[in-house]
């Protein structure tokens, strides 16, 4: 199993900055895409932004310029640098992974979500 754990939410000031982390853990064979997504009450989960291994990233236009997502293989960790944050990104952000996971002979791909980490955005 792979197990993701998200923190860096809060709440934050309009125009402020915000850096979510997600670390993966468990019976890693590869982390293929990490990425981030939300969901406002009443609405959807949403893409926010995400990369591949290779460093490959795409966003939701609305994080265009302002959020920025990389990775560290090397500790299985995603990060999300979010800038001039507004009321309308406040939500609950989800980290996901996909990849392979399993012992020295299986090999079971995986997507995994973490728990959610809530960020508000508000005066």
């Amino acid at each position: 199993q792979v197990q993701l754990v998200e923190s860096g939410g809060g709440l934050v000031q309009p125009g402020g900055s915000l850096r979510l982390s997600c670390a993966a853990s468990g019976s890693i064979r590869s982390i293929n895409t990490m990425g981030w997504y939300r969901q406002a009450p009443g609405n959807q989960r949403e893409l926010v932004a995400r990369i591949t291994g290779a460093g490959v990233t795409n966003y939701a236009d609305s994080a265009k310029g302002r959020f920025t997502i990389s990775r560290d293989n090397a500790k299985n960790t995603v990060y999300l640098q979010m800038n001039s944050l507004k009321p309308e990104d406040t939500a609950v952000y989800y980290c996901n992974a996909k990849g392979i996971s399993g012992g020295s002979t299986r090999y079971i791909p995986y997507d995994a979500w973490g728990q959610g980490t809530q960020v508000t955005v508000s005066s």
